[in-house]
């Protein structure tokens, strides 16, 4: 077996591969500088008096079937907008996954209300359905499951507890452009739903995102002010409610325009290489090549290994370590802890490490390889070396 990386021997991968930091990963040209330049012809930038932002608003509540669609300045900005516009405050109590972005709990504290942490599935790391209910008291409002990597939570039994205990449903959609549940899109099932554009999502404008409703009005608020400042535009001022000022601009919208409108192409780009990957792995003892099943499509925000630990002499970090030495940057996890293990989550809220056992197993057993539309299958090989290289001399003997 050749000698690792690691231990002084020759990189697998010996040229840069795509990234989403810069042009060798992400799709940017003619279109995108054509919308800009509509923009800065008109000298209308603002999210006021811009109109590719009422443009791509218009396309995406279309595209999405839902009464209104509100570009917001990031994918944290539209899920605390979610929360806002759900009028949801001290002492309200909010179901979120164990494993997610910090910015999934953040709408949540910063309105006051109260996350509560619900375990994840072993595999897919998505919001368990059957830890859901032990979990609700009097006092829960909503539940917010997010569809992490690319791959959808099983929104049905979801769907199906929410309706029973009276429960809103925000979607976190920020990781899940276009992903679909048994045909149907995500985001496209709960009451409010969540996206993200910043650098390394499957569309972007730098930074940015979008929340959307089925209703334009609910608990007596307008989706839109609740990143307007509360204020009803149509009269000279006024503030309603405390929201804060969450605004897109229309140079953003203008990238996001001609970034939709190849979102399936770009989507499908990665698709293909990673599912090729996932074929390539498929021989290594102790893997779980992510792809699609029955509950639906995966559209690889990046690409996420589980692995069965007690199949290998080493830990998930020094597996990562290993492979990034090959020339394929790797991280042991998504998360190196559960989101409510974080100091921000645990000095406030009553936590324990162990309160979600698949969430605490899940960031110590798995890897996290960044992914792109230019990722090709040619690459999908070389990372493939790679990984082979790696676990198999980290596997053990006696499987």
């Amino acid at each position: 077996m050749d000698k690792l990386a690691i231990f002084g021997g020759k990189p697998v991968v010996d040229y840069a591969l795509p990234t989403v930091n810069d042009i060798s990963g992400r799709d940017f040209g003619e279109d995108e500088r054509r919308e800009l330049d509509e923009v800065l012809a008109s000298g209308r930038l603002g999210f006021i008096c811009g109109t590719k932002i009422q443009e791509l608003q218009t396309l995406w509540a279309r595209d999405h079937d839902v009464e209104t669609a509100v570009c917001v300045s990031s994918g944290t900005a539209a899920l605390h907008t979610a929360i806002n516009f759900l009028n949801l405050g001290a002492e309200d109590e909010v179901l979120v996954p164990a494993i997610t972005d910090i910015g999934t709990v953040l709408g949540v504290m910063l309105q006051g209300a109260v996350p509560v942490f619900v375990d994840v599935e072993p595999v897919s790391q998505n919001m368990d359905p059957g830890d859901i209910e032990r979990h609700i008291t009097p006092r829960t409002k909503a539940v917010m499951p997010v569809h992490l990597y690319g791959y959808p939570c099983d929104m049905d039994p979801i769907m199906a507890i929410a309706k029973k205990h009276g429960l809103y449903v925000v979607e976190d959609c920020c990781q899940a452009h276009i992903t679909t549940y048994k045909g149907k899109l995500v985001g496209t099932f709960g009451d409010v739903a969540c996206y993200s554009f910043q650098q390394s999502k499957h569309m972007t404008t730098g930074d940015g995102g979008m929340v959307m409703a089925k209703k334009d009005w609910l608990c007596g608020r307008k989706l839109v002010m609740c990143q307007d400042k509360a204020w009803p535009r149509e009269v000279y001022r006024d503030h309603l409610f405390l929201a804060p000022n969450y605004h897109f601009t229309d140079l953003q919208a203008a990238v996001g325009l001609a970034q939709y409108r190849k979102l399936d192409k770009m989507v499908a780009n990665r698709r293909d290489s990673a599912l090729y990957l996932s074929s390539l792995l498929s021989d290594i003892p102790g893997t779980l090549p992510p792809g699609d099943t029955a509950l639906g499509t995966h559209t690889f925000f990046e690409y996420n290994l589980p692995l069965k630990m007690d199949r290998f002499t080493a830990d998930n970090r020094t597996l990562a370590k290993a492979i990034t030495a090959e020339g394929v940057h790797c991280s042991p996890s998504y998360l190196p802890k559960p989101i409510y293990m974080y100091d921000v989550v645990a000095k406030k809220y009553p936590v324990t490490p162990d309160m979600c056992p698949n969430a605490l197993r899940a960031c110590a057993s798995m890897l996290y390889i960044p992914w792109t539309e230019k990722t090709t299958r040619r690459h999908a090989e070389d990372i493939s070396r790679a990984i082979h290289k790696v676990l198999r001399y980290y596997q053990k003997q006696e499987f």
